[in-house]
């Protein structure tokens, strides 16, 4: 141990069973989401594939309310260090940096499907492979004309960019400003301006939420357009549902940060979880322009 007076002591807590549960609530929703996507597949909208899921969810909300909980009454008994609070934000770095990487598998997924399999399917290049499809095949983008002897189904009409999408867009994009005015106001020790510019965030977040619902239920109510829309209806639906997963779990995280405002949490100096939920809603705003650009404009 260093002898310099300045030596801060790391906080290491006591042995838990949680990240072990957390461990297995995960691989119960995982179990159930996978059994939902083939039960949908299937034509089955209802199942036991359902009821997995909710139970995995349940369990991930329930740990993380317990563990979050001991996490904030430790740091209001003074247990952080400076060294600690680092740790703290390496690790919120390294898991956004992940989710970097998540969406950047699938936004590649899709620059490879449109880029590169579909002109081969149309007979570009040395893999050109047009002579095994149906004569009628276009090798254009979105892929959605299917005929008729195939187990998929064709689209009435596309998802309208400049209707949901765009209102969506600028909801995010509003919330995100309106977050940072919020940071702002904490920074600034402004109580009021936090607690209206941080409920002004959560509500953009779910009414975005509540317009994309909307938008699915259009999609395959009233165009046609599901996941057994060839490629194109499982690229949009993986892409936009894992987007909209995120936005719930950062509607949430601030949902709990403004619980917190309410009852004065939070310092200039110290408020940490507070930032680390902004950092991953703008990380979620920007994900989803990109979304805009390529899975409906482009």
């Amino acid at each position: 141990m260093s002898s310099d007076s300045s030596y801060q002591t790391y906080y290491v807590p006591e042995q838990s069973k949680l990240p072990i549960v957390m461990a297995i609530g995960l691989a119960v929703t995982v179990f159930g989401a996978g059994s939902m996507l083939n039960d949908m597949s299937a034509g089955r909208a209802d199942s036991l594939a359902h009821w997995i899921f909710y139970a995995g969810a349940l369990i991930i909300a329930g740990t993380m309310f317990n563990w979050f909980s001991k996490v904030i009454k430790e740091n209001h008994a003074g247990m952080y260090s400076d060294q600690l609070n680092r740790s703290f934000v390496w690790g919120m770095s390294w898991f956004i940096f992940s989710e970097v990487m998540f969406f950047a598998a699938f936004f590649g997924a899709l620059y490879y499907v449109r880029n590169f399999a579909v002109p081969w399917l149309g007979g570009e290049g040395e893999k050109g492979i047009s002579n095994m499809l149906w004569p009628q095949f276009q090798a254009t983008w979105p892929l959605v004309n299917m005929p008729d002897a195939t187990n998929f189904t064709t689209p009435k009409a596309l998802v309208d960019p400049w209707h949901i999408p765009l209102w969506n867009t600028i909801l995010l994009l509003s919330s995100s400003v309106t977050v940072h005015f919020a940071h702002t106001a904490l920074k600034k020790e402004n109580r009021a301006g936090l607690k209206l510019w941080l409920f002004v965030t959560v509500a953009l977040g779910f009414t975005f939420l509540a317009l994309q619902i909307y938008e699915y239920a259009e999609a395959y109510n009233h165009l046609g357009l599901t996941l057994n829309s060839g490629i194109y209806g499982s690229t949009f639906f993986m892409l936009t549902g894992f987007h909209g997963a995120h936005v719930t779990i950062g509607g949430i995280m601030l949902t709990i940060m403004l619980l917190r405002v309410l009852k004065g949490h939070f310092k200039p100096d110290d408020h940490f979880g507070f930032e680390a939920a902004s950092w991953y809603w703008h990380f979620v705003d920007v994900v989803w322009v990109g979304l805009f650009l390529f899975v409906y404009i482009l």
